[in-house]
């Protein structure tokens, strides 16, 4: 009997009442049970805290509109499906329980008080779905305006601003619109004063130079020192999942890019694992080296851009400077090998878009010859600068008990102590057989988070160094049908082929029915696509696990006892990008 059979038959014996379905495994091996919504709290309560497999952290949460949905197979009826993703980092195991819900207003119990993360989660789902939780402490719309109308996920809402009503805005309608925005400090249960003094509330944002984007944070302040925060978000949200529902699985390639903006093909490389998995898709051996090459390049590009603007946010003017320098080197590869910079778009279902150029070795061993040296420079005038460590060390300070329970992944995770990489892991597109190793922090604040990724770029390049050196040879692409289409000249022959040819081109390969999730080492940690095919030319559901969500939501906890200054040493080290928490 297998991990996986374990956990089903230890459910099964332990919770036969509240079993509904033990479905077949999914096409990315995770277990998946259905359980009823009486129950599911007690389940998750146990599979937390007393399971042997101690699935510790809510890896994700979210939900799906099953009415219209044509391929379920034997799963249970519903019109609405909660879904929780579990990891165990002991096991190194995952696990997927769903919960089926009836009815056009459906709800079902919090598990606020299981993890603190699912706070964010259950919102989350409460505005795009319109599904209530019992006993959530603040159930309110979190990335949409508080004025919208409607559940944007759900499967009767308009997908473009053309398919709505003409918009009517009058002098009485901003009126209104600007005092929803009006903060009440008594709606998030916070005390306007204590036994000795007043509190001030201050408005952080949304635009300021410490949050790197479109953030506001409202902070509740005795004196100096932080008492609460609530991060404000959603200025970002462009509706990325809605728009996976209405375009082909190869068209909706582009707007991975812009999910972490910084990571570039990084993004491509989750959402392309998720449907080859889900397809069936074997990648040869070129394609998968070309893409872990150009995945750490951006890997490095992507800690440059936090490394530099750290470093300015903590009162240094020149490493910004250079850090984008550097980064502009990497831009030139990434120019040369696909024709883009910052969004190349350049992965595809089943391998690259085309071969490496000729004379790419050349540019690449550069870079690998030219930024050892830079990193040791950087080190030196940034990492151990007696301001930066003044201003980092000891800030933001917490433990990896905690990060596991607010969800943090990533650099964040590691500096902990907690030895945890997907690509080691969970190796994926050939990383294991890579040799690097995972660099880990011991105290959990803002300078042992900085020192992860410093040494990260270190591990990356020796990943880079590697690929130049052992590039297979081959093909850059699967021959499979639903990637690949039939060659142009072999369409003159017979009718079948040109059909094929025609369809795949015009439509897109149609996936088969099923559902699968492929999780990667971002950037900023764990990266992930779950997706659901109704055997459709797009996803049913495309749910996307950004690690930026849970990791601001953690910032309000971790910055407690702090003074505003300190809190823009931690927002810096937690390295967040807007464009990932909104989606």
């Amino acid at each position: 009997m297998n991990d996986n059979q374990s956990i089903v038959t230890l459910l099964k014996t332990r919770f036969s009442n509240s079993m509904v379905l033990c479905e077949e495994t999914a096409k990315d091996g995770t277990p998946v049970l259905w359980i009823d919504k009486e129950n599911i709290t007690a389940v998750l309560r146990y599979l937390k805290n007393e399971s042997l497999h101690k699935f510790k952290m809510l890896f994700d949460l979210t939900a799906i509109d099953e009415r219209r949905r044509t391929n379920r197979g034997e799963q249970p009826v519903s019109d609405f499906t909660i879904v929780y993703h579990l990891t165990s980092f002991e096991k190194n195991k995952e696990i997927r329980l769903k919960v089926p819900l009836t009815g056009s207003n459906p709800s079902l119990p919090s598990i606020t008080p299981i993890w603190s993360c699912a706070n964010w989660y259950e919102r989350e789902v409460f505005d795009m779905f319109g599904i209530t939780f019992d006993g959530h402490p603040h159930l309110s719309r979190i990335l949409m305006p508080k004025y919208w109308e409607g559940h944007p996920l759900r499967k009767e809402h308009y997908a473009r601003a053309t398919e709505a009503g003409s918009l009517n805005y009058n002098d009485k309608r901003f009126d209104s619109e600007e005092s929803i925005l009006t903060f009440h400090p008594e709606n998030w249960g916070m005390e306007t004063r204590n036994e000795d003094s007043d509190y001030m509330f201050l408005n952080l944002g949304p635009q300021h130079p410490g949050t790197n984007g479109v953030l506001r944070l409202l902070l509740q302040l005795d004196g100096e020192d932080i008492v609460d925060i609530v991060p404000d978000i959603g200025f970002h949200h462009r509706g990325a999942e809605k728009m996976a529902e209405r375009q082909t699985w190869h068209t909706f390639l582009p707007y991975t890019d812009r999910i972490d903006y910084l990571s570039g093909v990084l993004n491509n490389l989750a959402y392309v694992l998720s449907v080859e998995k889900l397809a069936g898709i074997q990648v040869p051996p070129r394609a998968t080296v070309i893409r872990v090459m150009m995945s750490e390049l951006f890997r490095i590009a992507s800690h440059l851009v936090w490394l530099g603007t750290y470093a300015q946010d903590l009162g240094q003017m020149s490493p910004v400077f250079y850090s984008f320098n550097d980064r502009e080197r990497i831009f030139d590869i990434v120019s040369a090998i696909t024709g883009g910079r910052m969004h190349p778009s350049w992965f595809r279902i089943g391998g690259v878009q085309h071969d490496l150029p000729d004379g790419w070795e050349k540019k690449v061993q550069d870079f690998i010859d030219y930024f050892p040296k830079r990193l040791v420079e950087f080190n030196k005038v940034v990492i151990k600068n007696r301001i930066f460590k003044a201003r980092s060390v000891g800030i933001g300070v917490y433990n990896t008990e905690e990060a596991i329970e607010w969800g943090v992944t990533g650099p964040g995770l590691r500096a902990t102590g907690l030895e945890w990489d997907y690509r080691k892991k969970r190796a994926y597109s050939g990383f294991d057989q890579f040799v690097f190793d995972i660099p880990t922090g011991k105290n959990g604040d803002c300078y042992d988070r900085s020192l992860v990724r410093m040494e990260e770029m270190n591990q990356s390049l020796r990943i880079v160094q590697q690929c130049v050196s052992n590039m297979p040879e081959g093909p850059y692409k699967s021959d499979h049908p639903l990637t690949t289409p039939p060659l142009k000249e072999k369409t003159m022959y017979d009718i079948e082929t040109l059909i094929h040819h025609f369809l795949n081109v015009t439509w897109g390969p149609v996936i088969p029915p099923g559902e699968s999730m492929v999780t990667i080492e971002g950037a900023k940690g764990g990266c992930a696509y779950y997706l659901i095919s109704d055997s459709g030319t797009n996803a049913y559901r495309c749910r996307i696990r950004a690690p930026s969500f849970p990791h601001m939501q953690m910032v309000p906890f971790i910055s407690q006892g702090y003074t505003v200054a300190d809190l823009l040493s931690i927002l810096g080290s937690v390295d967040f990008v807007l464009a990932e928490i909104d989606r």
